[in-house]
């Protein structure tokens, strides 16, 4: 018996010791997927005119001040950012590829309308 109790003693020990690092990584990923003002606005400029078609010719996104109808309506949709990078990069449906945009145009992109239609939170 007094084995098993050393070895949980010990198992509690281990745990808050890794606990304090546990946390910390927890509270530096929602610090890192919170929205940067300027690489919002960045994201913002790409999607009401930066890319070529502007994203909001085609999509609906209430932030953007973009009622588009042939994309569907992001604010309704609520995509997160990795899924809006794929659809960027890749296209979907008759949305095509979006080349010409660089990586961190993409990310801006991508984190913005996430944040804007609430799928960030």
């Amino acid at each position: 018996m007094r084995n098993t109790s050393q070895h949980v003693s010990s198992c509690r020990r281990a745990a808050w010791r890794v606990l304090p690092a546990l946390l910390a990584a927890g509270l530096y990923s929602a610090a890192a997927g919170a929205a940067d003002p300027a690489n919002a606005e960045a994201g913002r400029a790409l999607f009401t005119k930066g890319a070529t078609p502007a994203c909001a010719v085609c999509h609906t996104l209430d932030d953007a001040g973009a009622a588009g109808t042939i994309g569907p309506n992001l604010d309704e949709l609520k995509p997160d950012a990795n899924r809006v990078a794929q659809a960027v990069r890749n296209g979907i449906g008759v949305m095509p590829a979006f080349d010409a945009l660089s990586d961190a145009d993409v990310q801006a992109l991508a984190q913005y309308v996430s944040s804007a239609t609430g799928a960030a939170q």
